[in-house]
């Protein structure tokens, strides 16, 4: 049996998400369930998701490292991103 041939980037890193421990802010807005919220966890590299499609169908789950990572924390912080 050959290998499985790798498509796209093979620079591209999959981290395992099946044991992730997603994070949300408890400034979160929305009335309750997931609505207008971030979440993050840590896998190695910082991985992002839209808690609306938590199983990435519509949107991408996003990789940084932690320099991004603290980066985006702070320009979050200091009002650096408007709705």
């Amino acid at each position: 049996m050959s290998e499985p041939r790798l498509t796209g980037d093979p620079r591209m890193h999959h981290p395992d998400l099946s044991r992730a421990r997603w994070r949300r802010s408890t400034r979160s807005s929305g009335g309750g369930g997931n609505s207008n919220c971030v979440e993050a966890a840590y896998v190695g590299s910082v991985v992002i998701r839209d808690s609306k499609d938590i199983a990435g169908l519509t949107y991408p789950v996003l990789l940084t490292d932690e320099e991004g990572w603290a980066g985006f924390l702070a320009g979050v912080k200091s009002g650096g991103f408007t709705a």
